[in-house]
């Protein structure tokens, strides 16, 4: 018997903390009752989300490395129509986005329907390093800098401390490329942090996560990932 968001995020249909929030919407059933979380389930239970069956995977998992265009939303389906990054990959498999990029933030991201794993990755008990390029209006000040790697409070919250290092600075454009790596991943955080030291991001492109990245793919080309690097990521996460 498995908890019911352990399988719904396992098939590929969602990440848990997703396939959670479904259950608490009521969108959720087990044999046409109406889950609550805590549910078990067994093989011969029949799960829909939105009166759709979840086919469990059996260990069939897919993992893919994308290159993000802006534009794209990082999520399975947009109620506002707009293209998803899931829609970029073509399998006959589902897979979801292993945590997320802000629609107009491009570079590396993971989809996977390997629900362990993802959980694993995003969990910030694992500390995930994330490696960040942000284009930013002036030149970041050895002030800024440091507060930002000792950590600064955006949404009631501090955040963990991190590096920052200038790239270069155009005195024509007054603008600079900034190096970020991060261990968190909270929502628009990178951005966030820089608007608490008074600076805003004109792009941002997360140029690794966990190790990867996309050097050798072109925007919205995406890649399937060897068993070594999974292997690698699983190194990664604590069991």
């Amino acid at each position: 018997m498995e908890r019911v968001q352990k399988v719904i995020s396992n098939s590929g249909f969602s990440s848990r903390r997703k396939a959670e929030d479904l259950i608490k919407e009521g969108r959720v059933s087990i044999n046409g009752k109406i889950a609550i979380l805590g549910d078990k389930v067994s093989a011969n239970d029949i799960i829909m989300v939105d009166n759709e069956i979840i086919t469990r995977n059996n260990g069939n998992y897919k993992y893919f490395l994308l290159n993000k265009p802006r534009g794209v939303v990082t999520t399975t389906k947009d109620d506002k129509g707009r293209k998803t990054v899931v829609d970029l990959i073509d399998s006959d498999i589902k897979v979801y986005p292993v945590g997320r990029l802000d629609y107009d933030t491009t570079g590396t991201l993971l989809l996977t329907n390997d629900g362990d794993l993802c959980n694993k990755l995003i969990h910030p008990k694992n500390n995930i390093e994330k490696i960040y390029l942000a284009k930013i209006k002036g030149f970041l000040s050895i002030e800024q800098r440091n507060k930002l790697e000792k950590g600064v409070y955006i949404d009631n919250y501090k955040t963990s401390p991190c590096k920052v290092r200038q790239k270069s600075y155009d005195k024509k454009t007054n603008t600079s490329l900034v190096l970020v790596t991060i261990h968190e991943g909270r929502n628009h955080q990178v951005k966030k942090m820089f608007e608490s030291v008074g600076i805003l991001v004109d792009k941002l492109t997360r140029l690794s996560f966990a190790g990867l990245n996309v050097k050798n793919l072109k925007s919205g080309e995406y890649r399937e990932l060897s068993k070594k690097e999974v292997n690698v990521l699983y190194s990664l996460v604590k069991r």
